[in-house]
């Protein structure tokens, strides 16, 4: 037995017996109780908001939100999607936001609407959003005076992207290799994500203009790696691994290390054991009820972990994910992102109104947390 699998199999004998939801997405259920190029960016006036030097606890940054799905900063500037109202706000430093436009063109049903956002290494602004067409991700111009910078022209640099009311994937993000990365789900399709012609149940990898990055497994496609069901987090290790969230259907969700090339065995497999198969397997995996993973982030090589029906923050090092912890369990309702925040710990984004979740009179709200401690 590897150490990989023995790691799994330990997972798996711990977990919590998961039992079978009904809610049309389990792994997304309400939470248990308890065109011409961008120009460039404007220049943030004030520094996006910090605890103090020495918090006592988490740190409410900001209140009030709608269906918030994203959160992505790029220097002082600090932008949140909401997945309804297709508005992109920005974050000041008194923990107020402000609109800084609407996508247009969006439909938001489900699961669907305005999802990702993403800040390229020039600063330049990308969305991924449903339209009528499928999804499709824009590089959308920011325009206006530093103080209050709006929504200019948006470049569709992809679309035709599989969508459903469920399962649209919807995180985007630039990995080191200065490529553009996002999650396609199935869109309800299962078999979809076994067809490598197909862009449904993918990891796809482009350019910063939607062409197919060099070095991927097929040069002629964006395909990355296949076998996916939901992807909505990822993110890279200090030395360029990348790892991603996924959810299960009503067995397993997953933490994978991903590899070009590589099928993750969605729907022939959910979780671990498809290995015969040709399938790589999680390197961790929950129950449903106690994950529903989404928005992730790695600071000092431990990946934090947004989960939305398990209600939790996950901290999983790198090095031995064995080894890995929850905290703030029921303490915030469901978790929809997690970011490095401006003093070293992280922003934690909740997601109570979404209509799954049973929100509270502030909610959805950004929290400031010290990194958990692991090891």
């Amino acid at each position: 037995m590897t150490a990989r699998a023995a790691t799994v199999l330990l997972v798996m004998t711990l977990a919590l017996a998961g039992c079978a939801a009904t809610d049309p997405d389990p792994t997304d259920a309400p939470a248990t109780p308890s065109a011409a190029p961008s120009p460039t960016e404007p220049a943030a006036t004030d520094a996006p908001p910090s605890a103090p030097a020495s918090p006592t606890g988490p740190q409410v940054i900001a209140t009030g939100l709608d269906a918030p799905w994203s959160i992505a900063r790029s220097g002082d500037l600090v932008l949140v999607s909401e997945r309804d109202s297709g508005r992109i706000l920005r974050l000041a430093a008194d923990g107020s936001t402000h609109e800084v436009g609407v996508v247009e063109g969006l439909v938001a049903d489900g699961e669907g609407g305005l999802l990702g956002l993403a800040f390229d290494g020039e600063g330049r602004l990308y969305a991924y959003s449903k339209a009528a067409g499928g999804n499709r991700i824009q590089r959308i111009a920011l325009t206006g005076d530093a103080a209050s910078p709006s929504l200019g022209a948006a470049k569709t640099i992809l679309d035709g992207l599989p969508t459903s009311n469920i399962h649209n994937g919807g995180r985007i993000g630039f990995g080191p290799d200065g490529m553009l990365y996002a999650s396609v789900g199935d869109a309800g399709d299962p078999r979809s994500a076994q067809d490598r012609a197909a862009l449904g149940g993918k990891i796809l990898r482009m350019t910063p203009d939607g062409d197919p990055a060099p070095g991927n497994p097929d040069p002629a496609t964006l395909v990355y790696s296949i076998g996916h069901r939901n992807v909505q987090g990822f993110a890279w290790s200090s030395d360029g691994t990348m790892f991603a969230t996924e959810f299960g259907q009503d067995t397993w969700d997953e933490l994978n290390r991903i590899e070009a090339g590589a099928n993750y065995g969605w729907p022939e497999v959910e979780g671990a054991g498809g290995e015969d198969g040709g399938f790589v397997d999680p390197v961790l995996q929950w129950t449903t009820p106690e994950a529903s993973p989404s928005g992730m982030a790695i600071v000092d090589d431990v990946i934090l972990i947004a989960n939305l029906r398990g209600s939790r923050l996950r901290a999983v090092p790198v090095a031995d994910p064995g080894n890995a912890v929850e905290v703030h369990v029921g303490e915030f309702g469901r978790l929809r992102d997690v970011v490095e925040a401006p003093d070293g710990g992280a922003w934690i984004l909740t997601n109570n109104t979404d209509g799954r979740g049973d929100p509270g009179p502030d909610d959805d709200r950004i929290i400031r947390i010290d990194l958990p401690a692991v090891g």
